[in-house]
């Protein structure tokens, strides 16, 4: 299933995902420093949402509270809980 998360408090805005069985792939952000946000869906592709998360959660971008990565551990997290709920109906 696709699902689209709207950051907070970073420079992207958007992070558009694909989750299957909990299983993560083709991540995109829209917005923010490209080369990094390049990167970070190259290293995840396959991941399980608990792994990004548990990889990615509570990483800062310089002063800011959060970060792309943090981002994308809490959009693959919601992904993850929007599925359970899309089998459970």
């Amino acid at each position: 299933m696709e699902y689209v998360y709207k950051t907070k408090g970073t420079c992207s805005q958007l992070i558009r995902l694909d989750i299957n069985d909990g299983i993560v792939t083709n991540v995109a952000f829209t917005g923010g420093c490209p080369g990094n946000l390049k990167a970070i869906p190259a290293l995840v592709d396959g991941w399980t949402a608990e792994e990004i998360a548990s990889k990615l959660s509570g990483i800062r971008c310089g002063v800011k509270a959060t970060s792309c990565g943090d981002q994308l551990a809490k959009a693959v997290l919601a992904a993850k809980e929007a599925e359970l709920a899309a089998k459970a109906e």
